[in-house]
């Protein structure tokens, strides 16, 4: 592979790079240009590290996000060419373990609908997004994910299939996905500067990769935003790679699967993910007011359109200041991709292959670059005016119904884990995954963080039971509300221990109290099941059998217990503690232990 510039004229490409950097206020911006099996250029412009004017170069390490994605549908095909899985059959076939939404989809999608975004199941984004879920726990969280349109009805996005995906290639190659991408195709490929996660980057040798700046939203002064999730690696998103590695993955696509003069990856397998699928949705273009390239079609980890008449296959890729885009036309076999820094430069990932484009095919230029700015002009400037416009719609003259102490605890969703509520007793405290901000009375039970520039603008919506206590906590999340459940405080075993014993009913009947293996408090009444009680908080319990009745048991002060209090709406009763032991017919029974 060698670098050859003479063979595609691309005129004064250099001065209108120099002009966009300008003019865009680009950190850094990477450009990687093949044409055949040669590389045309790989040059970069700007900065890697914008506050210590380290420069972009060829080799630096970059984030490619959703460009991760196509590496998953090959590594996948590659076990389909193997007789492994298969595109179309349904994927629960050859991966029993893997549940969906219902029975229906269980019955029908198909790795090709996953990979190909076609199973009618909406992002759910915020499941993976920043989380510390293996792929396993993702995998496993796909049956939480309801969907919204009938499958293969409409493309919609979606990372967790892709991240099921990931589980799929290790459950069936017996190789973990990093280990199976790897030893397949990057060391294959001679792609040495391809690393799995953000962290594997800045552990580089060299110390070359890529810093997240972008412009704040309400000046052109530049920061660094939160990086990267440091050592999770992800199917969906979580590859880093340099403008030379990335130009050999481009050359080996264009010559299906060709490069050096060897067949790398089996040509069926590309053509399998160029194979058409679902139309890409368009709304960018009708908010832009013109088309760049038009009838996407997505087949599995790339799509393909047409621009300016020509064929053209791509992937972008997005995480928070990095933005990438891998392209090229396979009748023309020119490749272009583009790395670039700051999210106010996103647009730049398409618009400076589009014009790489026209210039290599000999069409007339088009200004993409000065359209798209001054869209992005008066985007900034229109948000920022909503945000000073901005007025609280609280209702007026509310209070909370609990005080500060009683929201504080941990709340817990089966697909989104947990959510922290934490107080100092003046104000309450929001903690979900990365994010810990203070939070702010807005009305009734509703409190809200301000609209923060890093991690944006939160509302928590709480709810109380029957009985009035405070028991979930509702945030919107993936555009729907998801409610997480109060998790129960339990006592110390050592206090567990101390509230074993026998106690006396008004009317004389004993009852025993005894832990179970699980360390569950249960009450056993002769003659009767055991009720096992659900923690509360402190030493409050509730019946399984009867939720509206609390116990709580009343210590001496050495620790010991005294008494057991219940009560519901209409009555409340105290039960003395008279013996340290279990009633003599407390047998061993429902999986208890005498004490």
């Amino acid at each position: 592979m060698s670098s050859d510039s003479s063979k595609t004229d691309l005129g004064d490409f250099e001065r209108y790079m120099e002009t966009l950097v300008r003019d865009w206020h680009v950190p850094g911006v990477g450009v990687s240009i093949v044409r055949n099996d040669e590389v045309v250029m790989t040059q970069g412009y700007g900065h890697r590290d914008v506050a210590k004017a380290r420069p972009f170069t060829s080799s630096t390490l970059f984030p490619i996000a959703s460009n991760t994605k196509l590496f998953t549908a090959v590594a996948a095909g590659l076990l389909v060419e193997r007789g492994l899985l298969s595109f179309d059959e349904p994927i629960r076939n050859a991966v029993p373990s893997l549940r969906f939404y219902d029975q229906s989809l269980d019955a029908a999608v198909t790795l090709r609908d996953m990979l190909g975004h076609k199973t009618g199941v909406p992002r759910y984004d915020m499941i993976w997004y920043e989380s510390d879920y293996s792929t396993k726990d993702l995998f496993d969280r796909i049956r939480f994910m309801k969907p919204i349109a009938p499958m293969r009805s409409r493309l919609i996005y979606n990372n967790m299939m892709y991240e099921a995906v990931g589980h799929i290639i290790e459950l069936i190659s017996g190789k973990p996905w990093e280990q199976f991408i790897s030893d397949e195709i990057l060391v294959p490929l001679g792609m040495h500067r391809t690393l799995f996660t953000y962290g594997d980057a800045k552990a580089d040798d060299q110390g070359d990769y890529a810093l997240p700046f972008s412009e704040r939203r309400d000046s052109n002064e530049f920061w660094q935003t939160p990086a990267p999730k440091d050592d999770k690696s992800s199917p969906a998103g979580s590859i880093v790679s340099s403008l030379e590695d990335i130009a050999r993955w481009s050359i080996m696509l264009m010559n299906d699967g060709r490069i050096d003069g060897k067949q790398v990856i089996p040509e069926s397998v590309l053509k399998a993910t160029l194979a058409l699928g679902l139309p890409w949705p368009t709304e960018m273009s009708d908010v832009f007011g013109f088309k760049t390239d038009l009838n996407g079609i997505y087949g599995m980890g790339r799509m393909t359109a047409a621009f300016r008449g020509h064929l053209l296959t791509s992937h972008g890729g997005t995480l928070r200041a990095f933005h990438s885009q891998v392209s090229y036309l396979p009748e023309e076999k020119i490749g272009v991709s583009v790395f670039v820094i700051g999210d106010h430069c996103a647009p730049l990932s398409n618009a400076i292959g589009f014009d790489i484009y026209s210039r290599a095919l000999g069409l007339k230029e088009t200004d993409w670059t000065a359209r798209l700015l001054d869209f992005r002009k008066k985007a900034k400037a229109t948000m920022r005016e909503a945000r000073e416009r901005a007025v609280p719609r609280a209702v007026p003259n509310t209070q909370p119904s609990h005080n500060l102490a009683d929201y504080a605890g941990s709340y817990e969703h089966p697909a989104y884990g947990t959510l922290d509520i934490t107080t100092d007793g003046t104000q309450l405290q929001f903690e979900f995954r990365q994010v810990k901000l203070p939070l702010n009375h807005f009305h009734y039970d509703r409190f809200d963080t301000a609209d923060d520039e890093t991690n944006g603008a939160w509302s928590v919506s709480f709810l109380t039971s029957m009985l009035g206590d405070i028991d979930r906590a509702a945030i919107r999340l993936d555009q729907a509300e998801a409610v997480f459940a109060r998790l129960p405080t339990l006592p110390d075993a050592d206090v567990l221990a101390r509230l074993v014993g026998t106690y006396e009913t008004p009317l004389g009947r004993k009852i025993g109290v005894k832990l179970s293996r699980d360390h569950d408090i249960a009450l056993f009444h002769p003659g009767e099941p055991a009720d096992v009680l659900k923690p509360f908080k402190g030493l409050q319990f509730r019946s399984s059998d009867f939720p509206d009745i609390t116990f709580e048991f009343v210590l001496e002060e050495d620790g010991r217990a005294k008494a057991l209090r219940h009560w519901n709406a209409h009555v409340e009763l105290e039960w003395p503690r008279i013996d340290d032991s279990i009633p003599a017919d407390a047998l061993e029974s429902d999986g208890l232990l005498k004490s």
